[in-house]
């Protein structure tokens, strides 16, 4: 019988107990390690709290802190008088930090009450600009104003220097004005945007995590700030004598619902603009999104100069002896075809028909005969013209210190296409000859100054902040350089007989600019405008109406330039020089001279407060009036 095998059982092995004092040991170990982590952190809060409090603060606040360059007052503008025409002045602005206010409403309710806001617009300002550091709740803010909302949550206040010009339009297309970023766009603030612009400071800027300026920290937590304004300007113009050309120029230029109009002022011993005035002008504080009225008409634009530029020719042929003072012409009786160096010239005839026969150079200026000045043209010659025009300052810039001044134009008429058509209009202002009202005013003063050459301009000097002249502007610059441009007999005659006669000859084209007081001296000039299409020729039914005169004639004090562009015909008014601008260049002369004939009295009605710190230029403006 076979036998079963059995099982064989197998003998459990006991386990062996862990002795747990390894265990216990690195627990131990690890939580006296984290104590001392633990501990060494309480130290070193304690330390950075207490011991070492300042310096983490120092450290901090220069993490937080953005340097930026912040821009000086500009410096102050004054006219010759010391009236302010631009200025600095310092506002507030009160902004909101969202991304630190809490309490929306509560805040925005604080300061509507302070302020005398819309609480609801203020707090919508703050809730939808969570994710803004920057938000402005009012501009040009009072000291009061800014006092009550002071230490309200997330609410800062902002010190700008704001430009002002205090005679508003009177002054704009000479002074100009700033942009938004302070900088100057037109006028002199364009020109000298960096001898006006401030010094720049270093100023501290609480900023955001991205380094954007939020605020100005306050004087104790930055570096002091210099208020170091830029240089000073007192210019020539008088703003009495600004405001007596302003006034008269813009009701003729609405009177005759004329594009343009532009009138100046000189002295024509020194060059000195005295008032300059362009229609339309603008208010330089308010946006100027028409960028056309910001266009000097005085000096920017060039126009064919028409009748105005005859004395000018007659006084260079006398002076080169090609005519006689007593000499008669023989003017055609108002239809004139004849050749020059063979060629034809054309036909010229006289303004309205006019029949005239022999007349002499005097005569010729006293009734406008294109006729008589063609036949000086062509005594002269094309080359004598043209050198002749260019000694007086013609087809070159003035440098009169305003932006964007046109050269005008002046051609050869020896080079040009048809030179015996070129040399018998250009002695009447027509072809190869386009001119700047300030270009006439320097060409009649050299006429005035009994032939010598001035320099116009409107700086009379610069200032430093304490009130030191630091560059002085003169109109004998040029003077000195070229000397005399003609005989001063010639010049002479021309101003005190010839001009005179065109005033007061019962025949003359100027009788509108007679005054009773003073013997006034001029010219009229109506010039076509010339097409811009391409097609050559003129405009019908357009012109320039333009005088330019001057007073006492025996010893001038003011030359006047009045020209106006495109007088509407269809009013039936007249549309001439004599005619649109003759009366307007009377009136400013007759109030000027009153003016200056008065100096004691009152320079303007109400007396401006000018700030202290300012008051240096005043000074300096009336010590150097005598030498303007």
């Amino acid at each position: 019988m076979a036998r079963t095998p059995q099982k064989k059982t197998k003998k459990k092995k006991k386990k062996k107990t862990k002795d747990p004092a390894p265990k216990f040991r690195a627990a131990t170990g690890l939580i006296m390690f984290l104590m001392l982590i633990f501990a060494g952190l309480g130290v070193r809060c304690y330390f950075i709290q207490y011991k070492n409090h300042q310096h983490y603060v120092r450290i901090s606040l220069v993490q937080q802190r953005t340097l930026t360059a912040q821009q000086g007052p500009r410096g102050v503008i004054v006219d010759t008088r010391g009236n302010i025409l631009a200025a600095a002045n310092q506002t507030h602005v009160i902004f909101v930090d969202p991304q630190i206010v809490e309490r929306p409403i509560e805040t925005a309710n604080l300061v509507a009450d302070a302020l005398g806001m819309d609480a609801a617009e203020i707090a919508k300002t703050i809730v939808n600009n969570r994710n803004k550091r920057y938000r402005v709740i009012k501009r040009e803010a009072s000291e009061a104003e800014c006092e009550a909302v002071a230490g309200l949550e997330g609410i800062h206040i902002e010190s700008q220097w704001k430009r002002y010009y205090p005679m508003g339009r009177l002054t704009s297309h000479v002074v100009g004005y700033v942009g938004h970023d302070g900088a100057g766009q037109a006028g002199l603030e364009f020109v000298y945007n960096r001898e006006l612009a401030g010094e720049s400071q270093d100023a501290y800027f609480l900023s955001d995590i991205k380094r954007r300026p939020i605020s100005v920290l306050n004087q104790s937590e930055t570096l002091p700030i210099k208020e170091t304004y830029g240089q000073g300007m007192i210019l020539t113009l008088d703003t009495t004598i600004q405001g007596f050309v302003r006034q008269a120029l813009e009701k003729q230029w609405r009177a005759f619902e004329a594009e343009s109009a532009s009138a100046i002022v000189a002295n024509p011993k020194t060059g000195a603009i005295l008032a300059m005035v362009s229609m339309p002008d603008y208010d330089p504080s308010a946006s100027k999104e028409d960028l056309t009225i910001q266009q000097n008409h005085a000096v920017q634009d060039w126009f064919e100069p028409g009748s105005v530029i005859k004395p000018i020719v007659v006084a260079m042929a006398l002076d080169a002896g090609v005519i006689k003072k007593q000499e008669k012409i023989f003017c055609e009786d108002g239809r004139f075809r004849g050749s020059y160096k063979g060629k034809s010239i054309g036909l010229i005839s006289e303004y309205n028909d006019h029949e005239y026969g022999d007349l002499t150079p005097k005569e010729i200026l006293i009734h406008s005969s294109n006729i008589g000045m063609a036949k000086i043209g062509m005594r002269m010659g094309g080359d004598r013209l043209y050198k002749g025009l260019r000694l007086f300052g013609f087809g070159q810039r003035t440098g009169v210190n305003l932006p964007q001044e046109s050269p005008g134009l002046l051609k050869n008429p020896e080079k040009a296409d048809s030179p015996s058509y070129s040399v018998t209009r250009l002695p009447f202002g027509q072809g190869g000859i386009c001119v700047s009202g300030v270009q006439l005013v320097r060409a009649f003063s050299v006429l005035v100054n009994q032939g010598r050459m001035i320099k116009p301009h409107v700086i009379q000097a610069f200032v430093d902040a304490d009130g030191m002249p630091q560059r002085r502007h003169s109109g004998y610059e040029i003077a000195s350089q070229v000397g005399y441009i003609i005989d001063p007999d010639i010049a002479k005659y021309i101003v005190e007989d010839a001009l005179t006669a065109v005033i007061n000859d019962p025949h003359g084209t100027g009788k509108k600019a007679a005054v009773k007081r003073w013997q006034v001296f001029g010219k009229t000039g109506t010039a076509e405008i010339a097409r811009s299409d391409g097609r050559g020729g003129y405009e019908d039914d357009a012109f320039i109406a333009s005088f330019i005169g001057g007073a006492p004639a025996e010893d001038p004090a003011v030359v006047v330039l009045v020209s106006i562009r495109r007088p509407n015909r269809k009013l039936n008014k007249g549309y001439t020089g004599g005619t649109v601008s003759g009366p307007v260049v009377g009136e400013i002369i007759e109030r000027t001279l009153t003016y200056m004939d008065a100096r004691g009295v009152p320079l303007i009605e109400k007396k401006q407060e000018i700030p202290e710190r300012l008051k240096f230029l005043t000074e300096v403006a009336s010590s150097t009036l005598t030498s303007q």
